[in-house]
């Protein structure tokens, strides 16, 4: 991800366009509530493009990025190619 952050794709829950999902009420509710328990951590000090929910150790998280959702995608399916290839 950015600012040397590594997330594991088993701990995520989903990935959302933070442009399209904003618009929902019940999406900016989600943030308000994930902002109050400050569970929401920014890993970019660009424009925000995406969040991630995620699962993990600490509990419920949201990531906040400056990385598009196709961006992650790849990301995630070059690693599961990579992991696949060496098997």
């Amino acid at each position: 991800m950015e600012k040397g952050e590594s997330i594991d794709k088993d701990e995520i829950i989903g990935i959302f366009d933070i442009e399209t999902a904003s618009k929902g009420e019940s999406t900016r509710d989600f943030f308000r509530r994930q902002e109050e328990e400050t569970s929401v951590i920014s890993l970019s000090n660009d424009l925000p493009k995406s969040f991630l929910v995620c699962d993990n150790e600490y509990g419920d998280r949201m990531y906040i990025t400056g990385i598009s959702t196709e961006s992650i995608k790849k990301r995630i399916d070059s690693e599961i190619k990579a992991v696949w290839s060496r098997d």
